[in-house]
């Protein structure tokens, strides 16, 4: 089996922290623990960091989300890569907003308040009539399953979370995708912890994930009806895409397109829609000249009939920057010529705006995996074995701390 390279998640050893866990990880719809400890922690030891004020672009990130609304792109979360080698990626500031306005050309940040979801990245985000709606992701302890929903067409950005949700929830999931129609969100696939009794759909368990959390691939769909605040999974029919991580939907008409993703050792270049009224499942060809499979793309309606396909990651861990358009009604996929093929990148966004262009924002152009089997150390161990250590940490010298501080607060690329 191929090595995942993956940044493993820090394990919070002692038994307080491990109920915690269960409880966030069936339960979390309920729970209203505040897990910003960890976060504040984060904003102390990223001493270099400029503030927000200063900054008139937005950081580097990848792993964010982006939503458009009227002629605007809002961007949120994600983290930033180490200043220094040997360092561990940050979270960005969970309340910052940035906004980019598709008509002048220029960015604009506004900080946000309320019920501030904890910083992540691999989230889903969609916006349904000037409200943005953030599922899941990976914050510093672990993955998520909470639903946060933020109006952008107010004066000031508030927060509010989704407490009083109905029915059987997700489990906590990364690297999902989405579809909205008709006044619902619906979710499938990602990469998260073991799926509940309930749940339909296949689970395939990652067996170089942490044993304590034990995480893996599915292709459930779940359903997030806006009018009732209820959760549902329907009954589909067909040949359901097999489970995957770091896919990407679209929604045409009343088809939820999914192209590629990461299953197992595999990075997939099938396609496939479901009729998102009729619940039936169909696969479309790809043509052998086609897309190579992929991960950590993008895939966006471009008009009516044509899905823009950009970037990613290969089987063979190769970032790409090659771009196609599929169109719907002929069922064939074209290579998209463009003047930024000296520009791969994976874990970016992409968005529509309301002239038929495609905004691409962020994204990392190197092998994140590579680049963390690189830092080869024994912060691992130490953390590791933390309840046993962590008295001692203040002995360390300064730079070691520092480093043990920020894996605290590490980003997960697993399933990717």
């Amino acid at each position: 089996m191929e090595d995942d390279g993956d940044l493993q998640d820090v394990q919070d050893e002692d038994d307080d922290s491990e109920h915690e866990e269960l409880d966030f990880e069936w339960d979390a719809q309920d729970d209203a623990r505040d897990f910003d400890w960890v976060e504040e922690e984060e904003v102390v030891i990223d001493t270099d960091a400029p503030e927000p004020f200063a900054l008139d672009t937005p950081a580097e990130r990848s792993g964010h989300i982006a939503v458009v609304d009227r002629n605007c792109m809002y961007v949120w979360g994600g983290y930033k890569n180490a200043e220094e080698m040997g360092l561990f990626d940050l979270y960005l500031p969970k309340n910052e907003i940035w906004i980019y306005n598709m008509e002048t050309g220029r960015w604009r940040m506004q900080l946000s308040e309320g019920d501030l979801p904890a910083s992540m990245s691999g989230s889903c985000g969609v916006c349904v009539e000037g409200i943005l709606y953030l599922f899941g992701g990976h914050h510093a302890r672990g993955n998520t399953n909470l639903v946060y929903r933020l109006p952008l067409r107010m004066p000031v950005f508030s927060w509010e979370r989704m407490k009083d949700l109905k029915g059987l929830a997700p489990t906590c999931k990364d690297k999902l995708g989405c579809w909205v129609y008709k006044n619902r969100l619906m979710y499938f696939g990602g990469y998260g912890y073991v799926a509940q009794a309930g749940h339909r759909g296949t689970f395939e368990l990652d067996e170089h994930s942490l044993m304590v959390s034990r995480r893996g691939w599915n292709n459930h769909i779940h359903i997030l009806n806006l009018e009732t605040s209820t959760w549902s999974q329907p009954i589909t029919k067909g040949n359901a895409p097999t489970p995957r991580a770091a896919h990407a939907c679209a929604t045409v008409g009343n088809r939820g397109y999914v192209f590629g993703g990461r299953y197992m050792d595999h990075r997939l270049n099938d396609l496939y829609y479901i009729n998102l009224e009729t619940w039936e499942w169909n696969e479309m060809s790809v043509p052998q000249h086609g897309p190579v499979g992929r991960s950590w793309h993008s895939f966006i309606p471009a008009s009516p009939d044509h899905i823009f396909l950009f970037g990613g990651f290969t089987t063979n861990r190769e970032t790409l920057s090659d771009a196609w358009l599929y169109c719907v009604t002929t069922n064939e996929w074209k290579p998209f010529q463009h003047n930024h093929t000296e520009s791969p990148r994976l874990w970016h966004t992409a968005c529509s705006g309301p002239d038929g262009e495609v905004f691409v924002f962020g994204g990392c152009a190197n092998n994140l995996l590579s680049h963390q089997r690189a830092v080869s150390t024994t912060v691992p161990v130490v953390l590791q074995h933390r309840e046993q250590l962590e008295s001692m940490w203040d002995c360390l010298p300064k730079h070691l701390l520092h480093s043990l501080k920020q894996r605290i607060g590490t980003t997960n690329t697993g399933g990717s």
